[in-house]
């Protein structure tokens, strides 16, 4: 479903699940207590679970509702996992030939140009809210640029 092995996901987990973990026990560190302690929603997906969704868009190109489905959850629920893993990803960037470990546009667009290659955006089409229809802000086609 990813097109990652085991052992990648492996690696995956033990770097980057203590990171996820500091960050949630940071945001909830961050504003006033309205529970008790251990009151509240579970988490619906472990972090195995929450690491899945944005490798599986990338190799499947599957909607949050298609992955919804697969995982049993809710698509509000896929949408938080990838923007909880996304960021975690993104920092840790990608490695290619040498070592060399890309993390931003910039860096990647530096090492295709030096080494000659093409690279392809991904261009996934976002969800977004649009005002009413009959309200102010709504207009007939969306402009691009």
């Amino acid at each position: 479903m990813t097109g990652l092995s085991r052992e990648v996901l492996a690696e995956l987990v033990v770097e980057l699940g203590p990171r996820w973990q500091a960050r949630q026990e940071a945001r909830v560190a961050d504003r006033p207590r309205q529970r008790a302690v251990g009151a509240g929603a579970r988490h619906r997906l472990v972090f195995i679970d929450r690491l899945l969704p944005p490798w599986s868009i990338c190799a499947t190109r599957s909607p949050h509702d298609v992955l919804a489905c697969w995982f049993g959850v809710s698509r509000s629920t896929i949408t938080r996992a990838v923007g909880e893993v996304r960021p975690l990803l993104a920092e840790r960037g990608c490695t290619v030939e040498d070592g060399v470990r890309l993390r931003t546009l910039a860096d990647v667009v530096a090492h295709l140009g030096a080494s000659g290659q093409l690279g392809l955006l991904d261009a996934t089409e976002v969800r977004v809210r649009r005002p009413a229809a009959g309200r102010s802000g709504r207009s007939p086609a969306v402009r691009l640029g």
